[in-house]
């Protein structure tokens, strides 16, 4: 810990350092609390600590202390395929998977230099799952926020309407989440027979879903009370901290990548970019909403390509250097290689059988060079940096996650604020700890 005589003293927050801290404070001669909010908080969204400096019910300074929750996904990358990095990237942001597979993948398939030769079909089933995701993401930032502000039934509800979407994924996917489904090339299978029926009855009730939340939240004197005029922060603000997301929408600037840097085809879909100019935790919660209910209209467009001009398309790019096997059946044993592959690659072709060898064991080569490609995940601007040695290998892969750098707000939107609306403006923030440390 230092002093300097410009700014006053500074506090280096780490780990184990409680003591330390407490020692610091003491010598000053102000009349303050000092206290640990997390990281076992259950309203921290996670492991994140906050060390609040309090003058009675305010807070005077708030800092934020992250990497309890660090698992080493980048480093790891390096030490496996390119396609075995999905099943790592999958992990990070843990409520919005599939946007973390997607950032990837795209990387990769700029240094591959195919991104104009993934097939359309995958293209679309890459939209539809994301903004399944999007909405099951959403429903949980609102389902917690929910709760954290003493609503038990805003939290049942959105997890209720949740588990459809999981259930989705799972039938889709196989899992329910770190589902590593997106691939460079394209996706890991093609939709199983039932799944647009199940997706087309989702459609059907979750609008009426939506809306009785919106029932519960809109115009509850309560919630009002909460969220209007709280963890304020304007477009300024947010230009200056590199805020992305539902919070720069609700500052009232429609910046939305599915727009203003169109990927995955998201220019042919018709959606709007909800935005509100409250800049307070009350509208970032409007446009989390608005945005479930543009989700849904963009899922019924890719069902309905999906089932019409796209339908029987292949889902995996045809160069079978790069593709990996995407005919897959359910076999005794579980999801597997067709019997059609295998019977090509063992009984067919003797040059298939070694590229489907050569691919799975050892992994495609990257040529050198770098790449940056970045996605609108349901918290802002998620983007990967790929850099490549030539190797079968990432020589390094970084993320640029929403969470980390829209966690910086948090002494903007707290400090001068009262204690109990920290908890608002971290739930807005909707911040998500496994991207945040990695």
């Amino acid at each position: 810990m230092s002093t300097t005589e410009t700014e006053g003293r500074i506090y280096d927050v780490a780990g184990q350092d409680w003591d330390e801290l407490v020692k610091t404070v003491s010598e000053s001669s102000d009349e303050r609390l000092v206290v640990n909010m997390g990281p076992q908080h259950p309203s921290t969204h996670g492991v994140l600590r906050l060390v609040l400096t309090l003058d009675g019910e305010t807070v005077t300074e708030a800092r934020t202390v992250i990497g309890y929750l660090h698992t080493g996904i980048e480093k790891n990358m390096e030490f496996r395929t390119w396609t075995q990095g999905v099943t790592f990237v999958t992990r990070m942001d843990y409520l919005a998977p599939i946007f973390n597979e997607t950032a990837y993948c795209l990387g990769v398939e700029k240094l591959l230099g195919i991104t104009d030769r993934i097939p359309d079909r995958a293209q679309a089933i890459r939209v539809l799952t994301m903004e399944l995701t999007r909405i099951s993401s959403h429903l949980v930032a609102i389902a917690t926020f929910g709760l954290e502000l003493g609503a038990t039934t805003p939290m049942l509800f959105g997890f209720r309407e949740r588990e459809m979407v999981l259930d989705l994924m799972e039938y889709i996917t196989g899992l329910r989440m770190n589902m590593a489904y997106v691939r460079p090339g394209g996706v890991s299978v093609d939709l199983p027979a039932g799944a647009m029926d199940k997706i087309g009855e989702f459609l059907k009730v979750m609008p009426g879903r939506l809306k009785e939340m919106r029932k519960l939240l809109d115009a509850n004197p309560v919630y009002t009370r909460r969220t209007k005029d709280v963890a304020y922060l304007d477009l300024t603000g947010c230009m200056a901290l590199g805020i992305t997301g539902p919070m720069l929408r609700a500052a009232g600037l429609p910046w939305d990548l599915r727009k203003s840097q169109p990927y995955c085809g998201y220019e042919t879909y018709d959606f709007a970019v909800p935005t509100q100019t409250t800049c307070d935790v009350y509208g970032r919660y409007l446009v989390r909403m608005d945005e479930m209910e543009e989700s849904l209209k963009i899922i019924e467009q890719a069902l309905d390509r999906l089932s019409g001009p796209l339908k029987g398309g292949p889902v995996m790019i045809e160069d079978k250097k790069i593709g990996w096997p995407a005919q897959l059946a359910l076999g005794p044993d579980g999801l597997g290689n067709s019997p059609d592959h295998i019977a090509h690659i063992m009984g067919g072709s003797m040059e298939a059988l070694i590229h489907h060898f050569k691919l799975v064991t050892e992994g495609f080569r990257v040529p050198a060079g770098q790449a940056y490609a970045s996605v609108e995940s349901p918290r802002g601007e998620l983007g990967a940096h790929v850099v490549s040695d030539g190797g079968t290998r990432p020589y390094r892969v970084h993320f640029r996650d929403p969470s980390f750098t829209n966690l910086q707000a948090v002494p903007a939107t707290c400090e001068g604020g009262m204690v109990a609306d920290v908890i608002s403006a971290v739930a807005s923030i909707d911040p998500v700890m496994g991207g945040v440390d990695r």
